[in-house]
């Protein structure tokens, strides 16, 4: 569709459909509907809302066909109770909270492109503070929410078949490195991230019974010392949240503990050369620039760099597309 004044104003209104859709998930709309047909007096009453205004949501989540409506009741849909329900296996809230959290700082972005600086930094976890804990919880479990629709699918393609440890840096509820150990079973894996990440990837990595094969390490990565002893390091999206030179610290320190011949994969939405597509990692990198102080989504070209300047060789592309059209290079440390 061409750049008509029909889709301007559908773009500049977009958020409201982000928005219903956040709110919905917020007030535990699509749970208070598990038992079909509802009335509206019913849904306000179980998520303690006014009905004047629970109604003219439950009309525009219908209209979006978030939900079905009949007769003044309300139900979910196939898909709404698929993914918009928490006990649902296939359940994607977590991320969708995440998003929510992140509107406020994008409709700063004006300031952030005048002044250069970002309109949120995330504060460390202040236990006590629930709002933050929740922000966190959101953040993680979204992520593995997300991995888990991609995570068996990539461990298809990496050949890990002669690998003994890998290193999951950054790895946060451990998704990647519990698909990675479920798909070879000689496999031993370490999960470093910020011990603020420990009790969800302890709790996730248990649901698999992979207690004894996956060992949790908290620290920062920028900062603290990485273990020893792996032959594989697994690196998920975690660079566009750093500067060049940051990231490249990053990647100097995992290949610097990685044993010659081991391997590394770097899995992240990648830019091509003219930086506009694909379009979501354009849009991811404005994400970082609200969010972050020096992120940015990198090309292809840049992250190969990057792992020449290491010593890393053989690099090259997986026949892999994720979701947003992610991407995984691979790469070996010179024997």
């Amino acid at each position: 569709m061409p750049w008509n004044p029909q889709k301007i104003l559908a773009t500049s209104s977009g958020y409201w459909h982000a928005c219903t859709l956040h709110a919905a998930v917020q007030l535990n709309i699509f749970s208070a509907m598990q038992q079909d047909w509802q009335s509206a007096k019913i849904i306000a009453e179980k998520i303690h809302g006014d009905l004047r205004a629970t109604e003219i949501l439950l009309q525009a989540l219908a209209g979006l066909g978030l939900i079905r409506q009949q007769k003044g009741c309300y139900a979910n849909t196939e898909e709404s109770r698929r993914y918009l329900v928490p006990t649902s296996s296939e359940y994607i809230g977590h991320i969708i909270l995440h998003h929510s959290h992140l509107v406020i700082p994008w409709a700063k972005l004006k300031d952030v492109v005048l002044n250069g600086q970002p309109s949120h930094i995330r504060p460390k976890l202040d236990a006590s503070d629930p709002q933050t804990l929740a922000e966190r919880e959101h953040f993680l479990m979204g992520m593995f929410n997300m991995g888990m629709a991609v995570a068996p699918r990539v461990a298809e393609i990496l050949p890990l078949q002669g690998c003994n440890c890998l290193l999951d840096l950054g790895g946060g509820p451990g998704t990647y490195a519990i698909h990675f150990c479920l798909a070879n079973p000689h496999l031993q894996a370490i999960l470093f991230d910020l011990p603020t990440s420990q009790p969800f990837a302890t709790k996730t990595i248990a649901q698999f019974g992979l207690s004894h094969r996956i060992q949790f390490l908290g620290g920062d990565y920028l900062v603290d010392e990485l273990p020893q002893g792996y032959d594989v390091v697994w690196i998920s999206h975690i660079l566009h949240a750093e500067g060049p030179e940051q990231a490249a610290l990053i990647l100097k320190k995992a290949v610097q503990n990685l044993k010659p011949g081991g391997m590394i994969f770097i899995h992240d939405f990648m830019l091509q050369d003219s930086k506009t597509a694909p379009l979501f990692a354009a849009l991811f990198s404005i994400n970082m620039l609200v969010n972050t102080q020096q992120g940015k989504s990198y090309t292809e070209q840049e992250i190969q760099a990057l792992l020449t300047d290491i010593g890393i060789q053989d690099i090259q592309r997986l026949p892999f597309l994720g979701p947003n059209e992610s991407c995984i290079l691979a790469g070996s440390k010179k024997a």
